[in-house]
């Protein structure tokens, strides 16, 4: 299994996001840092800070991104856009959207 960590403000918030938009399951929670999963992907959604060893000045957003394998892009991204996500693409088979906090989800359709 892979595994992420993306940095946020609100873990509640994150995990409905996440649960609720894209298909996650909540595993469990440990100190600030609350663990879900979608296939073979674990999330791990945490404050900042909160893994000790986070650079000065880390925060919410950024380069990196997670890929979400969706059955349907088209309707991913349309429910997704509807309810305020930042949406970038279309680029063929894939789009990229951000949640709440500005980190980049990938959502990728095989065809």
């Amino acid at each position: 299994m892979a595994a992420a960590r993306y940095l946020v403000d609100d873990i509640d918030a994150a995990v409905r996001f996440y649960t609720g938009r894209l298909g996650f399951e909540e595993r469990r929670s440990f100190g600030p840092v609350t663990l879900v999963e979608r296939g073979d992907l674990e999330l791990w959604l945490s404050a900042p800070g909160s893994s000790g060893r986070d650079q000065e000045g880390a925060a919410p957003g950024g380069w990196n991104r997670v890929v979400v394998d969706v059955p349907d892009l088209d309707e991913a991204v349309e429910g997704l856009a509807t309810r305020g996500s930042r949406v970038d693409g279309p680029a063929g088979s894939w789009w990229v959207v951000e949640d709440p906090w500005g980190n980049p989800i990938e959502l990728f359709e095989h065809t």
